[in-house]
């Protein structure tokens, strides 16, 4: 059995290495950095994982596939660059920090250290400005690395909305998934995804899952699923425990107020063989172990579970960890299958 890792974090060495990508006046108005309120106040990364030549963790391609790739014999890792692209008032800003770091995931991590190909990219957007949006898709889809779309969860309205479809479109007729990572909720031009703002990191964190399940009610009762049915979207790092009680109340709203949303062709929860993905991390794992297994048999896990790492976060699960916190049953298809089938690997 292989492992597919589908949550990896590169990080550039620096500012300047993002900037070496971007044409003025875009180079010096880029200054960095998250572009958020909450941070972890204790350590952010995983402190074994500071690279051998200096600079921030996760910056070293080699490093990186020393330290976790061949640890844990991981035949692809999902690389998924941050750069909070969608908090940003200036749309175009935005759009030109999406396009270089889409080129430095290209140049760096998917040509010049990639002879092994085991790394796989991810095309990231700005949802904010759908047109632009595309057209990035259109430029990095025919890369033979480049393996879905992604975006943060933070938005200024739940991305089942109209004005998002023209990126499903394009991920429909190219044949790649929209992948959703949390990151910018609350922030810049982004609205909260809790009521207000918490007042502690633990807080903000525990509740990035309601901003997941504000989108996946929203794609499911907006149609977005009978509007693109080839559409696979896939949610990275926002939980799995909390999808089958959610889509077991939408299934009962459904059975008396699916008149309100007549282009519904089938009930909420069976869209998620058929459209939805899930990542492993952060895994909720009770002191019954059991509890937890009785959801992931709820939410169809043998189909649509995959497995992440996180690497090099602080939260980082190990597939060791995974492998003892599941039923061995799931194992192959976690491990491995669900994401070799998604990503045509």
């Amino acid at each position: 059995m292989g492992i597919i890792d589908c949550d990896v974090h590169p990080m550039p060495t620096g500012i300047d290495e993002i900037r070496k990508y971007m044409s003025w006046p875009w180079s010096k108005l880029y200054k960095g950095g998250s572009y958020k309120y909450f941070s972890q106040p204790i350590q952010e990364n995983r402190i074994d994982a500071k690279q051998a030549r200096g600079g921030p963790v996760a910056s070293d391609p080699e490093y990186v596939v020393s330290n976790h790739l061949d640890i844990y014999d991981i035949d692809y890792s999902i690389l998924l660059p941050r750069a909070f692209v969608s908090s940003y008032p200036n749309y175009d800003l935005g759009n030109e920090i999406a396009k270089a770091h889409n080129d430095w995931l290209m140049d760096k991590w998917l040509e010049k250290h990639n002879n092994h190909g085991r790394f796989k990219g991810s095309i990231l957007v700005n949802p904010q400005d759908p047109i632009a949006a595309v057209e990035e898709i259109k430029r990095c889809v025919n890369h033979p690395h480049m393996v879905q779309v992604v975006v943060d969860s933070g938005a200024r309205a739940a991305f089942g909305k109209k004005q998002y479809h023209p990126i499903y479109e394009a991920c429909q007729e190219y044949g790649i998934p929209f992948a959703i990572h949390p990151g910018t909720d609350g922030v810049g031009v982004n609205d909260s995804n809790s009521l207000g703002y918490p007042s502690h990191f633990i807080e903000y964190h525990t509740l990035l899952s309601t901003a997941f399940q504000s989108h996946l009610v929203s794609f499911i009762t907006e149609g977005v699923f009978d509007k693109f049915p080839a559409l696979k979207v896939v949610l990275v790092e926002g939980g799995v425990s909390w999808i089958p009680p959610l889509l077991w109340r939408l299934d009962a709203e459904y059975k008396a107020l699916r008149e309100e949303v007549p282009w519904m062709k089938k009930r909420p929860h069976e869209y998620l063989r058929s459209n939805i993905r899930v990542t492993t991390q952060p895994l909720e794992v009770p002191d019954k172990r059991e509890y937890m297994w009785s959801m992931l048999e709820a939410m169809d896990a043998q189909h649509i579970l995959m497995f992440s790492s996180d690497y090099a976060h602080w939260d980082f699960d190990s597939p060791d960890y995974i492998r003892r916190s599941i039923p061995s049953h799931l194992h192959n298809s976690v491990f491995y299958n669900n994401a070799k089938e998604l990503y045509s690997l």
